[in-house]
């Protein structure tokens, strides 16, 4: 996993744990039900960081024979896995808890307890966020921020962004509920606080479902390192012609490149030494194409792609 990635998961990681127990200890002496919607929101936070980083450590094993191209995707697995857990306890309780509290009202009790946490945690969550923009601006280069998130290799960034995202806009939900709440002496402002915190969780979790889901089962590398592959293959002096290129990503910084290629007749020679010869080009100028295999064969006509 990238240093950056492993600062930005730390920081949510500290964050999210401070503040789940101060929104908690908040709940106990505010009633409140969009207190207890985000201790809930920022318990689950902290255990995805925590998911994070098993992912992270479960991706450095050696390849294996049942696994012969290593563990890459287990990054991809476990957020995938986070996107899950950030529906199910996130987002479903938040839900529950706000139409239950609509069906039986519960009056707020002592609200400067909660509007002191929600201060404390709004600082909090800024710092995370800070650093994961910080982070993430080291390798976003000139995507915008939207595209970074759907289109980085790397899921960790992208999942924390989104979450701490979702968490400040969070807290200005529980902010305002609570406020509303308070000033009108009526507690179903606040079960609406936490029914718009269920709904903002859910809609982060499907984004972030969709994208690992499209990383688990394999993306294409990005259309620039594609471009630098063909390139190498086309302008390589013992390929006479590139018939068809295919690249997958088995892990955020491991790609797998295949390619048939007609060589020229100089080439034929030496096959195996034109083709490690062009592999080693292909690496220097994509340090993440660590597999690759070249088949060498002959343009016959329109060619099978596959």
């Amino acid at each position: 996993m990238h240093e950056g990635s492993r600062r930005a998961i730390a920081a949510a990681f500290i964050a999210n744990l401070g503040i789940a127990i101060a929104k908690f200890v908040a709940f106990l002496a505010t009633g409140a039900a969009s207190m207890l919607a985000e201790s809930i929101h920022s318990l689950a936070d902290t255990g995805n960081q925590g998911l994070l980083f098993l992912g992270g450590a479960r991706s450095r094993r050696a390849p294996s024979e049942t696994h012969p191209f290593g563990y890459g995707r287990e990054r991809y697995f476990w957020a995938f896995v986070v996107a899950l857990v950030l529906f199910s306890m996130g987002s479903m309780f938040a839900l529950y808890e706000g139409i239950a509290k609509l069906i039986n009202p519960h009056e707020i009790e002592s609200p400067e307890w909660a509007f002191g946490v929600l201060g404390l945690a709004i600082i909090l969550e800024s710092f995370s966020l800070r650093t994961a923009v910080h982070e993430a601006a080291k390798v976003r280069g000139d995507r915008s921020w939207w595209r970074f998130i759907r289109t980085s290799k790397s899921p960790e960034l992208p999942v924390v962004l989104l979450e701490d995202i979702g968490a400040l806009v969070g807290l200005v939900f529980a902010m305002v509920g609570v406020a509303v709440a308070t000033i009108t002496d009526e507690p179903a402002f606040d079960a609406m606080g936490s029914i718009a915190i269920g709904l903002l969780l859910g809609v982060i979790a499907v984004i972030l479902a969709i994208e690992m889901k499209s990383l688990l089962i394999g993306e294409a590398a990005s259309t620039e390192e594609q471009d630098a592959i063909r390139d190498v293959i086309e302008s390589s002096p013992e390929v006479e012609q590139l018939i068809h290129l295919r690249t997958e990503h088995l892990g955020p910084e491991d790609l797998l490149v295949a390619a048939k290629v007609d060589l020229t007749a100089a080439a034929d020679a030496g096959v195996a030494k034109a083709i490690d010869t062009v592999e080693q080009r292909i690496r220097e100028r994509v340090p993440s194409a660590r597999v690759i295999y070249i088949e060498p064969d002959e343009v016959r006509g329109i060619t099978d792609p596959y």
